[in-house]
C-alpha cells in the first residue's frame, strides 16, 4: 500500500485529515502512534522529528508529509477522488485556506489548551480560551447562515478542519442558544458518512479524554 498514516484516532488534528483520505475514498494503512511509548515516539520522529501527528509516509514517493492542511493539499494534489477539497477557483479556495486556518488557530487553540490544563491539573486561568471559543462561534454562526458549508459550495478542506474542532470545543464551552446557525452546521458536520466514520474510530478512546462526560451520549453511543 502507497501511503501510511501515522496517527491516534482521538486525536482531533489526526481526525481532520482522516476525513480527508475518507472524503477521497484513498486506501492507507493505518500506524496508531502511542505517544507515551518511546518507541512509537521514535518511529514517528524518524519521519517528522517535531514529533507531532499525524504525518502520512508515501511510500511510492519516499515522502514524509507532516501538518494536516499540507497532509490535505498533498492528497488534493496526488490522490484526489472525483472532487477536491481545495477548489480551483481562486478566490474561493482563498476562502477555504483562510477558514481552515481560522479552526486550527482560534477553536482547536483554545480548546487544546483547556484540555491540556485538565490534562496537567493545572488549574489555570481559561477565561481567554473561553472568551476566544466565544467569539469563534459568533463569527461562525454568521458565517453558515445563508450556506451550507463554511468556505464553499461544496465540502472542503475548511470543513474538515471544522468537524474536530467544533467536536471538542463544544464539550468544552457549549454552543449558545441564539447560535442556531452554528448548531445546524455542526449537525451537517455529524451526519457527513466521513466524520461519522471517525467518530466511530474515536469511540473506544473516548474515556482517555478527560472532559468525556461532556460528550453528547448520541456520540458514545454510536447513534
Amino acid at each position: 500500500m502507497s501511503l501510511t498514516l501515522y496517527y491516534h484516532p482521538l486525536s482531533s488534528f489526526c481526525q481532520k485529515a482522516l476525513i480527508a483520505l475518507y472524503e477521497h475514498g484513498i486506501d492507507f494503512e493505518k500506524r496508531i502512534i502511542d505517544l507515551g511509548n518511546e518507541a512509537d515516539r521514535a518511529e514517528l520522529q524518524a519521519l517528522w522529528p517535531i514529533g507531532k501527528f499525524p504525518v502520512i509516509r508515501d511510500h511510492a514517493q519516499q515522502r514524509s508529509v507532516p501538518e494536516t492542511t499540507v497532509i490535505i493539499e498533498y492528497l488534493d494534489r496526488f490522490y484526489a477522488g472525483q472532487s477536491c477539497l481545495i477548489p480551483g477557483d481562486w478566490d474561493t479556495a482563498l476562502e477555504v485556506r483562510l477558514w481552515d486556518r481560522f479552526f486550527d488557530l482560534y477553536v482547536q487553540e483554545p480548546m487544546q489548551a483547556i484540555v491540556g490544563d485538565r490534562l496537567r491539573a493545572a488549574n489555570g486561568d481559561l477565561t481567554k480560551e473561553r472568551s476566544m471559543l466565544m467569539t469563534a462561534y459568533g463569527m461562525i454562526d454568521r458565517q453558515v447562515a445563508s450556506r451550507t458549508w463554511v468556505a464553499s459550495t461544496e465540502f472542503s478542506l475548511a470543513d474538515c478542519a471544522a468537524a474536530p474542532a467544533l467536536f471538542y470545543a463544544s464539550t468544552l464551552v457549549s454552543f449558545p442558544d441564539g447560535y442556531g446557525h452554528l448548531r445546524a452546521y455542526f449537525d451537517r458536520l455529524t451526519q457527513r458518512a466521513s466524520f461519522q466514520r471517525v467518530i466511530d474510530e474515536a469511540r473506544p478512546y473516548f474515556s482517555l479524554y478527560p472532559f468525556v462526560e461532556a460528550i453528547p451520549g448520541r456520540f458514545l453511543a454510536g447513534g
